[in-house]
């Protein structure tokens, strides 16, 4: 079910009423009515994956008891591998497998010789890996002794399932997110506004910037053999901003949607675009992800504690994951190490945690030196942003090889449609930038009134799936 139907648009508000209005006294069934919901949520979609989570919270629901119950560390290692193997072998197989055998394939093709593989036509089940980390979080700190297993079968599934962020996040942590819903939940009329305003401000992004853009980005990438190098600059700039507003737009409506229902999710973006470094926009862009890598592999791997070597090696395997888990496509890992590249110098410099606060922080303009610099990541980040979004890394390097041309300085015309958009978010955020999302301390009758009228006459209603769905 897309946040943007009409269906979620009819099924949230009999959510929200069942639960505030018939289970608000028992909070075993508060729980259950998540869980139901969650699961009408993610089976709307394709009702035989729902088997899929259904296993993965059965298997972790008895691994965590028997992690805390065993009596030595081999039991205990035995039962986090089993964790570990299903939840991952799980991910593997549905998102990986036809790329394993395809590499292959090619690898000996390049040889000389010709293999044959068997591939499937799979259907990758949508926040596959965004719950499959969700879950190996809990067995994760369990084993760490950083949490309790619970005995709450109905809790813990609706931790797992949890519908607002199930799909594409936030990455919530088992030690975060789980007990709330051990906690008794009154419904605040405060907390409550704040939700629908944030899901207000991550739906206009939505339909308003990322889907619009969309638009031009699938035009311009689909025939930039034929565009001037202008055109495939704007493409890889509207491409940002649809990746930028699409998922930032959706970790806004799922966290929004969260505090209707009394939880408090993690804030997932906190305006990268306006990064100083390439380390302070890792710091600022899906930030639950990031996190969750630095805590479950870069620091278990040895973090920075040894050498420029060990921290080298650390940095590439946390930046080259990064890029395979967001898909089973080389041009993917390509990103990712071109993160790496872009970090290394900060990190081997001792500057990467240099930017710690917010950019030109009680000042109403930046400095030319904190612009520049910000100009530069961003552009930085766009040359990468052309891996993520091109078919293929042959796609990736024609069409950065375009971009040297004389055709650069002309005027892409029937492609600047959608410029003064994004100008009006970046001063939006801009000037919100100290806060959790831009309407937060805005009036609500007038953030509601405004933004649902520049979401009706500026939106697109075409139903876009949100990108992060293919993750």
């Amino acid at each position: 079910m897309l946040f943007n139907s009409f269906e979620f648009a009819i099924f949230l508000p009999i959510v929200f009423l069942l639960y505030w209005f018939v289970t608000h006294r028992n909070l075993s069934l508060q729980n259950l009515l998540i869980l139901a919901a969650s699961y009408v949520f993610y089976g709307w979609w394709d009702a035989r994956f729902l088997s899929l989570i259904v296993l993965s919270t059965l298997l972790d629901y008895t691994a965590g008891l028997q992690i805390r119950k065993a009596e030595t560390k081999a039991k205990q290692k035995f039962w986090l591998g089993v964790s570990l193997t299903f939840n991952l072998g799980m991910l593997g197989f549905f998102k990986y497998w036809n790329f394993f055998v395809q590499s292959w394939i090619d690898a000996w093709a390049g040889l000389g010789v010709e293999m044959s593989g068997y591939s499937l036509g799979i259907i990758l089940p949508v926040g596959i890996s965004f719950y499959t980390f969700q879950t190996l979080s809990y067995t994760i700190d369990i084993y760490r002794k950083d949490l309790e297993p619970t005995k709450d079968f109905i809790a813990f599934a609706a931790f797992v399932s949890f519908f607002p962020q199930l799909v594409a996040g936030p990455i919530e942590r088992a030690t975060q997110l789980l007990p709330q819903f051990f906690e008794k939940r009154k419904f605040s009329f405060e907390l409550g506004v704040d939700g629908i305003k944030q899901i207000v401000w991550g739906l206009a992004k939505k339909v308003i910037i990322a889907d619009n853009c969309a638009v031009l980005v699938n035009d311009i990438f689909s025939n930039y053999e034929t565009l001037p190098a202008s055109a495939l600059v704007l493409g890889s700039i509207y491409f940002a901003f649809q990746i930028y507003a699409d998922f930032s737009g959706y970790s806004d409506i799922a966290i929004g949607t969260g505090k209707l229902f009394g939880f408090k999710l993690m804030t997932n973006f906190r305006y990268p675009y306006f990064s100083r470094d390439i380390a302070e926009f890792w710091r600022r862009w899906h930030i639950s992800l990031s996190t969750w890598f630095r805590d479950y592999l870069y620091i278990p791997l040895g973090g920075s504690r040894g050498g420029n070597r060990m921290r080298l090696r650390n940095t590439m395997i946390i930046f080259i994951v990064s890029g395979f888990w967001h898909g089973a496509n080389w041009t993917f890992i390509i990103w990712g190490a071109l993160n790496a590249i872009f970090f290394l110098p900060l990190l081997l410099g001792g500057n990467n945690r240099k930017n710690l606060d917010t950019v030109a922080e009680g000042k109403t303009f930046p400095s030319l030196n904190e612009f520049i610099h910000v100009l530069l990541t961003f552009l930085l980040t766009c040359f990468a942003w052309i891996f993520f979004r091109a078919a293929s890394a042959t796609e990736a390097i024609n069409y950065i090889w375009l971009l040297f041309d004389p055709s650069l300085f002309s005027i892409p015309t029937g492609y600047m449609t959608y410029l003064p958009y994004i100008l009006v978010l970046l001063m939006i955020e801009w000037t919100y930038r100290t806060e959790d999302y831009p309407l937060k301390t805005v009036n609500y009758n007038v953030a509601i009134i405004v933004f649902a009228l520049l979401i009706f006459i500026f939106g697109n209603f075409n139903l876009t799936e949100f990108i992060y769905f293919q993750f």
